[in-house]
């Protein structure tokens, strides 16, 4: 491959010389010697610690939460509604989710959230 006439040279470092590198810990420019990975000892100990005690705490997740026990159901046949029960024991047949909520404080009859947002945006 022919050089156009007036470009400038550029020379390119060699595979086996890697110049300078940064040190994945501290994010030094550094010279390395043979195959250094790390500008110290101190960052390459560090790096070490990090792999390690990464490796030694367990990751915890949270089991959910059962959305049933909260969830009120509605008959379709009948009306009649429930907290945590999807069969509806009058009519025999399985019942529809109206959404979560629980027994209302005052009455102790199943009230879904989704009713009482209604009665919020009523005038």
């Amino acid at each position: 491959m022919m050089a156009t006439p007036g470009a400038a040279h550029v020379a390119l470092p060699s595979e086996d010389d890697r110049g300078t590198m940064l040190c994945p810990v501290c994010a030094t420019a550094f010279a390395p010697a043979g195959r250094q990975l790390f500008c110290s000892s101190a960052c390459r100990h560090t790096a070490w610690r990090r792999v390690h005690r990464a490796a030694q705490m367990p990751i915890v997740v949270p089991q959910g939460a059962p959305r049933r026990p909260l969830t009120v159901y509605e008959c379709a046949v009948c009306g009649e509604r429930a907290v945590g029960e999807q069969y509806c024991g009058n009519c025999q047949t399985f019942m529809g989710r109206v959404g979560l909520g629980g027994p209302c404080p005052h009455c102790d009859e199943p009230v879904a959230i989704v009713d009482l947002v209604e009665l919020l945006d009523k005038p």
